[in-house]
Order: C-alpha cells, then sequence, then structure tokens
C-alpha cells in the first residue's frame, strides 16, 4: 500500500530518461520525478522533446509526481532576473498539462547582497506573482525546505505561505536538508505539517574527512535511517498525521546537482539499494502507526 506512494527524481538515478525508467520500475514504482532528461532541465526542453518524454513515461505506464524547477534555486539568486522564473514556469506548465502533473518544486531566493527587508519582500512579491499564474493553470507549486530566504526557518515558510495567500503555493519537505543547514528537520516538519503536500527522502552525516564530498557544510550522504535526518522518525509523524502524498526518493548518493558531483557508474545501484531502504523504513513506519491506532 505505503509503496505504492513512492517516487524517485529520476536523474539521480541516470541522465537518460531510459535508464531513469529502468530504474523507478526496478524498485516497483509507478510514478517519477523529473527535474533534468539527457542533462537538460525540464526548463529548456523544446515542445517536441516534451512531447516524447511523455509518450516514453506513458508507454512505461510512470505517472509524473512533480517537476522541479530552478525557479529561486542556489543558481538563481533573488539579483538574478524575474523574466528567467517567468519564462521557465510557462515551460513548466505546458508540461504538467501534457503530462497529467499538478505540482513543480520552487525555493525561495538566496540572497546576493540585499537588506534583509528588501529581500523578504522580493522574494514574497516573486513568489506571489508565480502563484498567482500557477493558481490559473489549476498547478500548485513547492517551496522546498531548501536555498533561499524562506528555507531559513519554519517561521518564514508559514509567513511566505501567509503572505502569498494562494493555494496554489504549499510546501515541500525534504528530511535531509536539516543536516547541511544546520536544523532539526523533524522540528521543522511539525510547525509545518497542515501545509505539506509533497515529500522529498534523503539522508546524511556530517563529513569530518578532509577530501570528503561536501555541500559547502562538510555532509556526507548516507541511506536514508543511516544519517542523523531522522527519516524514520519524520516517516512516522506524517503517517501518523495523515499525509497522503508521495514519498519521493531524492538521495544524493551519486547526484548533488548543486555541487556538479555526478557517479553515473553507480548511480543506478545506489539509487535502487536507496528505494528498497524507503520501502523498509515505510513499512515499519506503517506497521508502528497501525499499531498505534489499534491501542487507542
Amino acid at each position: 500500500m505505503l509503496g505504492s506512494r513512492c517516487a524517485g527524481i529520476g536523474d539521480e538515478a541516470a541522465t537518460d530518461l531510459e535508464g531513469q525508467i529502468a530504474a523507478v520500475r526496478a524498485l516497483g514504482w509507478r510514478r517519477i520525478e523529473l527535474r533534468t532528461v539527457d542533462g537538460v532541465a525540464l526548463g529548456d526542453l523544446s515542445p517536441a522533446r516534451t512531447r516524447d518524454l511523455a509518450s516514453r513515461l506513458a508507454g512505461a505506464g510512470l505517472g509524473v509526481v512533480c517537476l522541479d524547477s530552478r525557479i529561486g534555486n542556489w543558481a538563481r539568486p533573488v539579483t538574478a532576473p524575474f523574466d528567467a522564473d517567468v519564462a521557465e514556469l510557462e515551460t513548466l506548465l505546458e508540461q504538467c498539462a501534457l503530462l497529467d502533473c499538478r505540482f513543480v518544486r520552487v525555493m525561495s531566493y538566496p540572497n546576493d547582497g540585499l537588506p534583509r527587508v528588501e529581500w523578504a519582500a522580493t522574494v514574497i512579491d516573486r513568489l506571489s506573482r508565480l502563484a498567482r499564474r500557477a493558481e490559473q493553470a489549476g498547478v500548485t507549486l513547492l517551496h522546498e525546505n531548501c536555498a533561499g530566504w524562506a528555507g531559513e526557518s519554519p517561521a518564514r515558510m508559514l509567513r511566505l505561505l501567509d503572505e502569498v495567500g494562494s493555494p496554489a503555493l504549499r510546501l515541500l519537505f525534504d528530511t535531509g536538508n536539516g543536516v547541511p543547514y544546520g536544523y532539526d528537520a523533524r522540528a521543522v516538519l511539525e510547525r509545518t505539517l497542515p501545509y505539506v503536500e509533497h515529500v522529498h527522502i534523503k539522508d546524511a552525516v556530517e563529513d569530518v574527512r578532509p577530501s570528503g564530498p561536501t555541500t559547502g557544510e562538510r555532509v556526507r550522504y548516507v541511506l536514508p535511517g543511516d544519517g542523523r535526518a531522522g527519516v524514520a522518525d519524520c516517516l512516522r509523524t506524517l503517517l501518523d498525521t495523515g499525509y497522503r502524498g508521495a514519498f519521493s526518493l531524492e538521495p544524493h548518493l551519486a547526484v548533488q546537482p548543486h555541487t556538479g558531483r555526478r557517479d553515473d557508474d553507480h548511480a543506478a545501484r545506489l539509487f535502487v539499494a536507496a528505494g528498497r531502504r524507503l520501502g523498509t523504513l515505510l513499512a515499519q513506519a506503517g506497521e508502528a502507526t497501525l499499531r498505534t491506532a489499534g491501542a487507542s
């Protein structure tokens, strides 16, 4: 039952779509999350390539749970031209219609020298305009607890939702982002739960090795459940409180877009291993939730 709610960001397993499909299907999953295809960001795909993408996914029997944009991410600070975000959203809205997808992942613009009050105001204004456009198209933007103004605290996430005031802006909770960004992920989850409509699964530990792969905060990504992100506790919290969305794997074991790291020789194997671990953790969390419900 819970396995039917699993998905994964395909380019964490392979660069090409065929490899992405193969890895997701190897886990027995029927849904995929998309970020890049053949190394090309979704927002840069031509209409013809998008139609081909839709046809191939349909042929493989895979639905699409979310499209991951570059809007407001680590490569687009608050001083970057807003026109690029507007244009990308228009492309992604067309893709959502073609792929029968209702979610687009966004972030909230890292600062680039603006005073904090101006940074906040600019972020809120930009996401307000983007959310209004998404609402017109029947799509929901999902703000991830990652790079940007609102990613720094649950208070800012809630302020963003309140000031934007649109049902087309909700939250994406990533279990693993608390380790590199220095906060307790479960505490963030508990404060924002009513607004979480999508979940990414990863785990990490602080990396003390001098030559270890890092995100700038000396982090090493590990199988879900093996790190300090509290993945099992987060899954239990989500299930206990009635979360009905997808659990989408983003393990970062072989692929880390924010650092440029990519190990295609091992990506598919590590993705599948992480997916199997996610299945185990979900089953355990589900059993614990049922026991608690039965006891009450």
